[in-house]
């Protein structure tokens, strides 16, 4: 077996390769640029070799910063992960050249693979079902807007060497088109260095299930059946589960058999993925074949118990699979949500910055599942505008469908993440969504459930009463504690009442609560009473209660008369008060926030890339505006309202903050 491998990657990828290499006895070496000098992935790692600056272009994708690296130490293998030269057929070719083994396919296969137009012909004379397209190259927005016409709308325009949703637009109409196909270009050409452009027909009510295959260097190749990723926003994955609740066992095989096919007609070794869109009437075609270890691979592995790094390790080296297909059985149900640094309440914008609290649920097996996470961050570090902003994936097992997604409620629950926007509450709030929930999902459930963006979850009244009866035994305990602590000042103590006022989600809850030594009874006004149990102790921010017989998990912040608390998706203003203290507060007037419709602000830390109006333009509703540039994606910001712009107060090519008044309206 190898004796040293480089990874040449960063963040949760590059730990979890090296978590499995040490487990296997082989010493690890990280590479870093400037921006990841005090990454976990180099603190983890056997050795560690800096390649440059911050920017990828300048560290992670520049080959030959990586080859010196492995000359330097005398690795005989490199790990690409995903991203960056994973799929980069001149750095394997590179990597075989140099007598050094690629932890992957063969270049060859990277190279046929890894050009969407090049593989969908492959993929056809392999009698793999395709979606229909126009495989040729497209040289300008003239030719495709035609070609658009042609195949019939809606159409998928995508970059040729694309890949983590990059590079791609859907289009509804030849404006759309015609915008599009230059979106998908600039941000193809930052991206991957080919701004090449394809077209294929928008597979309506799609949902995105691909199949995870291993293949060795003995002709042997097998499938570890299907995730499904169709819940995406800007076509990245965001939610990903297996098996998928929609396919059915005949559909499965089929799917699988074509995928390895698929394999076996360009010389396939390692792992790679064969990804599928399925209309309704479980009709599949193919997309594209990503020759790497996938970002949602941990839920394969719970449901096989296969190692999938190991194994592409294994095959690197030349050993045989020590399965075969009818070996891999389904077991249970496994769920993972990409924990992302990116703010839902601002349609998904990017977020930089320091993680001043970062504490994930514990791993491990639980009473009733499993629970994983694998990150590349730890409390402290930094948020980098350079790169992905995944922070970590967090992922459950149980049997059963629903007890993976209930498993995983808990566990989101559990997550304690401060100093950055952040996409927790979102996926929670899809957790516990009652489509999400039946299996009946698509690509377009988050545009579809959440039209006017993403605004914080709804509790339903039972559970708030349960988070009522929470917040009034937390704030009794609380109240208790002041008392003594101000009456051994005073000499005297200040009685604390047992009748309370919560009132949260526009819902106020009139209750009286009742303690004893093991906890409180909190009766409501209803006639129905909740048992509560907890060993919080005020100032934590995690609580974790018995309610009811049922477990409840919040995380709190104190505010005046209350809390803040974050839970299921939502986040609550709660004020407990005495009934005297809840009546005088009907006067209090609320402050109302300003007026900010007049600016257009940046949504997102990022670069002003263009101005498309100058100062005393007339714009129009649904106008494009400025074009601001985060983390290589293009976001195009258009006008709310029609008006005219009165001062342009940002330059092209300036660096912005969330916030930063780009323009102003008269």
């Amino acid at each position: 077996m190898f004796q040293k491998i480089l990874i040449a990657n960063r963040g949760e990828i590059a730990c979890r390769v090296i978590k499995t290499a040490k487990s296997m006895g082989i010493k690890t070496v990280a590479v870093y640029s400037d921006a990841d000098r005090n990454a976990l992935h180099v603190k983890i790692a056997d050795e560690a070799v800096h390649i440059g600056a911050s920017p990828a272009n300048q560290s992670y994708i520049v080959i030959e910063k990586i080859l010196d690296a492995v000359r330097q130490t005398g690795a005989e293998a490199v790990h690409p992960g995903y991203g960056f030269l994973s799929e980069n057929r001149d750095f394997a070719a590179a990597l075989e050249k140099m007598g050094v083994v690629f932890i992957g396919p063969p270049s060859g296969a990277i190279e046929q693979m890894g050009d969407k137009i090049t593989s969908k012909k492959i993929a056809q004379l392999a009698n793999v079902s395709t979606v229909p397209g126009y495989m040729g190259l497209i040289s300008d927005a003239d030719e495709a807007v035609k070609i658009s016409g042609e195949i019939g709308y809606p159409v998928m325009i995508k970059a040729s060497a694309g890949g983590g949703g990059k590079g791609m637009r859907i289009a509804w109409t030849a404006d759309e088109a015609r915008e599009g196909f230059q979106s998908s270009k600039n941000e193809a050409a930052s991206s991957f260095g080919d701004d090449r452009i394809f077209i294929e027909k928008f597979v309506t009510q799609p949902r995105h299930i691909e199949i995870q295959v291993l293949a060795d260097q003995h002709g042997n190749c097998v499938y570890l059946h299907e995730r499904e990723c169709s819940i995406q926003r800007r076509n990245q994955k965001v939610i990903e589960e297996a098996p998928s609740p929609f396919l059915d066992a005949d559909t499965r095989k089929a799917m699988g058999e074509q995928a390895c096919a698929l394999a076996r007609a360009v010389g396939y070794t390692s792992a790679g993925t064969v990804e599928f869109i399925v209309d309704g009437a479980c009709n599949f075609f193919f997309l594209e074949m990503n020759t790497r270890l996938q970002v949602e691979h941990p839920v394969t592995e719970l449901i096989t118990g296969v190692d999938l790094v190991e194994q592409m390790i294994r095959v690197a080296y030349g050993e045989k699979l020590p399965f075969l297909q009818d070996d891999l059985k389904i077991n249970g149900w496994a769920m993972e949500c990409r924990l992302y640094a990116e703010d839902p309440y601002r349609k998904f914008m990017p977020s930089i910055g320091r993680l001043t609290r970062y504490r994930p649920p514990q791993e491990g097996v639980t009473q009733t599942g499993l629970v994983r996470n694998d990150t590349g961050v730890y409390e402290g570090g930094e948020i980098s505008i350079f790169y992905d902003p995944m922070i970590a994936k967090l992922c459950t097992w149980a049997p059963t469908r629903l007890g993976a997604i209930d498993e995983m409620r808990v566990a989101l629950d559990t997550f304690e993440v401060e100093g950055i926007g952040h996409n927790l509450p979102f996926v929670a709030a899809v957790m516990g969504h009652a489509r999400f929930r039946s299996g009946n999902i698509t690509t377009a459930f988050i545009d579809e459930e959440y039209p006017q963006g993403f605004q914080g979850a709804i509790l339903e009244v039972d559970l708030l009463k349960q988070v009522a009866a929470s917040a009034a035994s937390m704030h009794r305990l609380a109240e208790i504690r002041r008392t003594r602590i101000t009456g051994t000042l005073n000499n005297r103590e200040r009685k604390v009442g047992d009748d309370w006022v919560v009132t949260l989600q526009g819902e106020k809850f009139s209750l009286k609560v009742v303690a004893d030594a093991m906890g409180s009874d909190v009766h409501f006004l209803d006639g129905s009473t909740m048992r509560v149990t907890s060993d919080w102790t005020p100032g934590q921010t995690l609580v974790r209660l018995m309610v009811g017989g049922e477990v409840l998990v919040m995380k709190q912040n104190d505010i005046p008369c209350g809390y803040r608390l974050r839970l299921r998706g939502a986040e609550l203003k709660c004020l407990v008060q005495s009934p005297q203290e809840a009546a005088l507060a009907m006067h209090m007037l609320e402050k109302l926030p300003p007026d900010m419709s007049g600016l257009l602000l940046c949504p997102m830390p990022g670069l002003l890339v263009s101005l498309a109006v100058a100062e005393g333009d007339e714009v129009q509703e649904g106008q494009t505006l400025a074009t601001v540039e985060a983390m290589k994606m293009e976001n195009i910001l258009k006008a709310e309202r029609a008006g005219v712009v009165k001062i342009i107060q940002a330059k092209v090519g300036a660096s912005l903050r969330v916030d930063d008044v780009i323009m102003e309206f008269e």
